[in-house]
């Protein structure tokens, strides 16, 4: 075999590995960054979109509590109390 006919087949095979890896990445959505990183999209989903603003919610419930005049009289214990579960109630639906 002849250097030019070796040099034509490793070229017809890396033609053919990097064909294979394009369309590989094509079909998983995977692009590639000028490095050759993949970079992969976000979810389509947007679940964790809707993970993020349900942990936002509970943060504000959280921080309302913790920011209210908060006494030891037990009215107000119980008034905080109904707070929460109001607002349990009104994530629910």
């Amino acid at each position: 075999m002849s250097f030019w006919t070796a040099a034509v087949i490793i070229v017809l095979i890396w033609g053919v590995v990097t064909m294979y890896s394009h369309r590989r990445d094509r079909d998983l959505g995977i692009a590639r960054d000028e490095d050759g990183k993949p970079v992969f999209p976000p979810p389509a989903d947007g679940f964790s979109q809707r993970e993020i603003e349900e942990l936002r919610e509970r943060i504000r419930v959280l921080e309302r509590i913790a920011t209210d005049s908060n006494t030891l009289d037990a009215n107000e214990t119980k008034r905080i109390a109904a707070e929460i579960e109001a607002l349990r109630d009104r994530k629910v639906d």
